[in-house]
C-alpha cells in the first residue's frame, strides 16, 4: 500500500477504499483465469473473509471505541453498545428495503422490496450492500487517526484497510462466478463484479468525513461500522459459505481469516 502518512486522513480515506475496491476487481478477475472454480475453495474463501470481518468488527472498532469513550470521560460501554446496535438495526433496515440476490441462490429467492430487475442487478446489489459497512469501517477508522488525544494509530487503520482487501477477493469472485455460471460472457462477468465494490472508496471517504466534523462521535462511528459488519457476516457471509456441504472447511477458513485479522491488528496496529 502506499505511504499514507502525508495525506489528509479523507485522502487517505479514499486511497484506502481505492485499494479495498481494487482487491475486489482482482477478485472478480479470477474468472479470466479458471473455467470453473472448485465451490470447496471458494466457500473456504467466503468463511475466511467472514473471520477477517468478525475480528476486524473487535479489534479494530469496537476495543477502539471503549478505549475512546472510556479516554473521553464517557461510560465506557455506552457508545459501543449503542453504536454497535444502531449499526445492525441501519443495515438490517437497508436489507429489508433494497431488492437483492444472494450469490449462489435462485432468483425468486431475492429479498428486498418486489422487482423486476434482472438478477444481474441484484447479485450486484448483494455486494454493494455488503461493501457499504467494509467502506465505512475503513473510513471511520483513518478518519479517526486525526483525532488528536483520541487518535487510533494510522497502522492500526492500514492493518483494517488491509484485511478488508484481504476478504474483499472472494466477495468480487462470489460475483462473476455466478454469472458467468448463468450464460454472461467472462468479460461481462468481472465487470458487474468489480463494480459490486465502487461503494467501498464513497463510504470510506464518508465515514471519514464524519468523525472529522464531529470527533465526539467517533467512539459511536466505530461501532456503528462494527454492528453493520457484524449483521453482514450473520446475514450473508457466512450462511453463503455453508449452504454447500462444506461446512467445516468453511468454519476452518473463518477461524483462520479471524486469526489472520488478529494477528494484523495486534502485531502491526499499535
Amino acid at each position: 500500500m502506499p505511504d499514507f502518512s502525508q495525506h489528509h486522513v479523507v485522502f487517505q480515506s479514499l486511497l484506502a477504499g481505492l485499494f479495498t475496491w481494487g482487491m475486489t476487481g482482482l477478485g472478480a478477475a479470477t474468472i479470466f483465469a479458471f473455467r470453473k472454480i472448485n465451490q470447496k475453495i471458494l466457500d473456504v474463501m467466503l468463511g475466511f473473509a467472514a473471520g477477517v470481518m468478525i475480528a476486524a468488527s473487535f479489534w479494530s472498532l469496537l476495543a477502539p471505541s471503549i478505549e475512546m469513550a472510556a479516554d473521553q470521560g464517557m461510560i465506557p460501554w455506552f457508545p459501543a453498545l449503542t453504536g454497535f446496535l444502531l449499526g445492525a438495526v441501519f443495515f438490517r433496515g437497508i436489507d429489508r428495503i433494497l431488492p437483492h440476490l444472494h450469490p449462489f441462490m435462485p432468483a425468486e429467492t431475492a429479498e428486498g422490496i418486489k422487482t423486476t430487475w434482472p438478477k444481474s442487478t441484484l447479485l450486484v446489489l448483494a455486494l454493494t450492500i455488503h461493501n457499504i459497512p467494509e467502506g465505512l469501517a475503513v473510513g471511520v477508522a483513518f478518519g479517526s487517526t486525526g483525532a488528536g488525544a483520541h487518535s487510533l494509530p494510522l497502522a492500526a487503520a492500514m492493518a483494517l484497510a488491509v484485511g478488508i482487501g484481504i476478504q474483499n477477493f472472494p466477495e468480487g469472485l462470489a460475483v462473476s462466478l455466478p454469472l458467468h455460471r448463468d450464460g454472461f460472457s467472462k468479460k461481462k462477468s468481472f465487470l458487474y463484479g468489480w463494480l459490486s465494490g465502487i461503494v467501498e472508496p464513497a463510504a470510506a471517504v464518508i465515514g471519514a468525513l464524519i468523525v472529522v466534523a464531529v470527533q465526539p462521535l467517533l467512539p459511536f462511528a466505530l461501532a456503528f461500522a462494527a454492528g453493520a459488519m457484524i449483521f453482514v457476516v450473520v446475514e450473508e457471509v457466512i450462511p453463503e459459505s455453508q449452504q454447500n456441504g462444506n461446512g467445516d472447511l468453511a468454519t476452518t477458513g473463518t477461524i483462520l481469516g479471524f486469526a489472520l485479522m488478529m494477528l494484523l491488528d495486534v502485531a502491526f496496529g499499535k
